[in-house]
């Protein structure tokens, strides 16, 4: 098998109806790829890479669909058309709807069984369905499945009728939230936008399919690479119909080639040699196929040979190794939604330019927070090189024992689901303490059940002594490395989080950034700010054994404007080349400056930095250069409340100080300021920046183009008012250009 998936013999799409039957449902914003969504063609890809059959049947598209009460039958009449795999709240589904805890939302379709496929039995195949789902095939009940993000199937042989439409009925409730796994879903919005919570995606939100199958057959593979021995372990897992136990074969090959293969009785091991194996590492993702016969049954799959574990290194620092070699992870905090899409996203080309952003910026790794994707997203993952840090999605309640039951029945699917990518590399069970319990017991049992990968039982939350693997801590402003212990990696799970606002590409004017609502002015403070955040990283590496850092976020998300590209994918906002350099360890020198006004409280202040200062509203004329401020008081900066030069405790304060240039010419001149909370600054009357959020210390902003050009050779003027925020507040700004 090759891994862009070979052509399918019978790749349908049952049922297709004409794309004037649907339009995508009114919404703020879409993302580039929606174009290319039209209900004879919405997801056709193979959806299950790691077990391929040649035949199947694909029942994506247009749906009836019905709202009810919860405790409503049936409907017998259809409120419209729906299109699968869309959730119900997003604007491709063509409804884009808010659905309520108290409803239950019913879809149905009708299919008629290929003839291929007759005299065998026929698994009907959902992705996802967010949260329980009931199906019904021609009035019989098919089964009942809960649980928002792991793969299920259904044997509806014996509900077929012999000959003609087949009626396909699916029932869902949703509450997102008590018992329930829910991520950062919100109910009750169509857009939360809120600092925590995004928009819901209820309903059948992953594809869902048809295959025929013998009637003994492949039910799951175990793939378990062992690099120290040089072979690949594979268990076969079958299900149906024998009179003797069947015997299972394995063939591995690389690039057509035959490596080895093997046989085994079914539900046991098979061991492959694989000699000289060519490793799988994000520099060189080398793909094995694997092929697996059990008795008429074919199945085409992959693996990776690679191996994840924890050494120490010559300075005696902890550091994670990928097959035995330290590899230092930096990637971005990936939540996996899209403004039209949601939970879902357009097309397979869009869940694959993610990822080959992520690469373009140098990164190698990629931490899927609090949701679980497709499994084609993980495909491209094992094919492009990307190492992921998987997050159990959140739940809205551990507490009861009922909420703890759901929340590990989830977590254990997670991982049962997703352990043959060789791109997984870690588990994270809680995200900052949301729901955190039992940690250690959970801990062990996410290690019984896959031995092979690391653990992260908290990013973020409470850490317990020896629990685990990893060590995490979040430091938005400064990523710092905490103290190793001698047994666990020590990483920073999220970090960063500053917010740039591309007009055009947001969906709301009230928009968030990290910390403290911090917004920059433009893709350039953007860069440097970035980069400077990875100038500690790579320090906090060398010094304190920093082994990997995640930058929050991948993209802009609902309110949220801090991603490395807008929501909708048309615009990455830092230069991507310096970004790359940057996070490949390749830094440039730091930048030497001309003080032209030093902070106060800077290293390059030589003695008191003098303001004139009023904290009573002046005249609207105050900034301009020729005001008369010799009635306002005289004090040194910083300002301030608690340890600072002078103190500030009133809600604003303006702040005038005189400069004298000489007649070189400036190159870039910046500001660099220290603050919180907002902050408005002018040079010689002219409106230099704008700065909200706050700093913990001095960071560098750009200036206005017409606020530079108001710069001259002679006396200048420096105004700025500065408002506290709803925490601290402070103000120092200087003047820098670079040598």
């Amino acid at each position: 098998m090759r891994h862009a998936l070979i052509p399918l013999a019978a790749l349908l799409i049952a049922g297709a109806a004409i794309a004037g039957d649907w339009a995508p449902a009114p919404a703020p914003l879409m993302s580039r790829f929606a174009k290319d969504v039209s209900p004879d063609r919405v997801h056709p890809e193979y959806p299950r890479p790691q077990m391929v059959r040649a035949d199947w049947l694909n029942l994506n598209g247009l749906w009836d669909y019905a709202v009810t009460r919860k405790e409503a039958p049936q409907p017998q009449a259809w409120q419209g058309k729906i299109l699968v795999p869309f959730p119900v709240e997003s604007a491709l589904s063509g409804v884009r709807k808010v659905f309520s805890p108290h409803e239950r939302l019913w879809y149905r379709r009708t299919f008629e069984v290929p003839k291929g496929f007759r005299g065998k039995r026929l698994l009907l195949h959902f992705g996802a369905v967010d949260w329980e789902a009931t199906a019904y095939v021609n009035g019989k009940e098919a089964g009942t499945h809960r649980g928002g993000y792991d793969a299920f199937t259904f044997d509806i042989t014996e509900a077929l009728q012999p000959d003609g439409p087949q009626e396909l009925v699916v029932a869902i409730l949703d509450a997102t939230g008590g018992i329930q796994p829910k991520g950062k879903q919100t109910c009750g919005s169509l857009a939360a936008l809120g600092t925590l919570g995004y928009t819901c995606s209820s309903g059948i939100w992953q594809t869902v399919w048809l295959e025929p199958v013998p009637l003994a057959y492949v039910e799951s593979l175990l793939i378990d690479p062992d690099v120290d021995a040089g072979l690949v372990r594979v268990m076969v897992k079958g299900a149906g119909q024998w009179r003797k136990p069947p015997t299972a074969e394995v063939v591995v090959r690389a690039g057509g080639r035959k490596i080895g293969s093997a046989r085994a009785i079914v539900d046991s091991t098979a061991e492959v040699k694989i000699p000289d194996a060519t490793l799988w590492s994000p520099d060189a993702p080398f793909l094995y196929d694997l092929s697996v016969k059990l008795g008429s049954d074919e199945v085409e799959s992959y693996f990776g040979m690679r191996k994840i574990a924890l050494g120490k290194d010559e300075q005696g620092f902890v550091r994670i190794l990928l097959n035995g070699k330290p590899v230092f992870q930096v990637g971005p905090l990936d939540q996996g939604y899209w403004p039209d899409g949601l939970y879902t996203a357009p097309t397979d080309e869009a869940l694959r330019y993610d990822l080959e952003l992520t690469r373009k910026l140098g990164m190698n790794a990629t931490r899927k927070h609090v949701k679980i994707e497709p499994a084609r997203w993980y495909y491209w993952c094992d094919k492009l090189g990307v190492l992921v840090w998987q997050d159990m999605p959140s739940s809205g309640d551990t507490k009861s024992p009922e909420g703890q039951k759901q929340f590990e029945a989830e977590l254990k699917a997670m991982v049962a689901g997703l352990r043959n990518h060789p791109s997984v590399v870690m588990w994270v069970i809680f995200n900052e303490g949301w729901g955190q319990y039992d940690t250690e017991r959970l801990t062990d049992l996410v290690k019984q059940a896959d031995p092979t990968r690391l653990v992260n039982s908290a990013s973020g939350g409470k850490i317990y002594p020896l629990v685990g693997d990893i060590i995490d801590d979040h430091g938005y402003w400064i990523p710092r490395a905490l103290k190793q212990d001698g047994r666990r990696a020590v990483v920073v799970g999220e970090f960063g989080g500053r917010a740039l606002v591309i007009p055009g590409h947001v969906i709301t004017e009230k928009v968030f950034g990290h910390p403290g609502g911090t917004c920059l002015a433009s893709p350039w403070e953007l860069t440097r700010h970035y980069i400077a955040l990875l100038r500690h990283v790579h320090e906090e590496r060398e010094k304190n054994g920093l082994c990997a850092a995640i930058y929050t976020q991948l993209s802009d998300i609902e309110a949220e404007c801090n991603g490395f590209v807008t929501y909708d994918r048309a615009v990455v906002k830092m230069d991507a080349s310096e970004v790359a350099a940057a996070n490949r360890g390749q830094l440039p020198p730091p930048t030497e400056f001309r003080v032209l006004s030093p902070l106060g409280q800077g290293r390059d202040a030589k003695e008191p930095v003098l303001w004139r200062i009023t904290l009573e509203r002046p005249p609207d004329d105050w900034l301009k250069p020729d005001f008369g401020d010799s009635a306002w008081q005289q004090a040194p900066a910083g300002f301030g409340k608690g340890n600072w030069r002078t103190q500030w405790t009133t809600p604003d304060l303006w702040m005038r100080r005189e400069f004298t240039l000489g007649p070189n010419k400036l190159k870039a001149p910046e500001l660099i300021v220290h603050h919180d909370r907002h902050v408005e600054i002018y040079l010689n009357g002219v409106l230099a920046s704008r700065i909200n959020g706050y700093s913990i210390e001095p960071q560098e902003f750009e200036i206005r183009p017409e606020a530079v050009a108001s710069l001259k050779p002679g006396r200048n003027v420096l105004a700025v008012r500065a408002s506290k925020g709803d925490g601290g507040q402070y103000i120092d700004v200087g003047l820098v250009d670079p040598r």
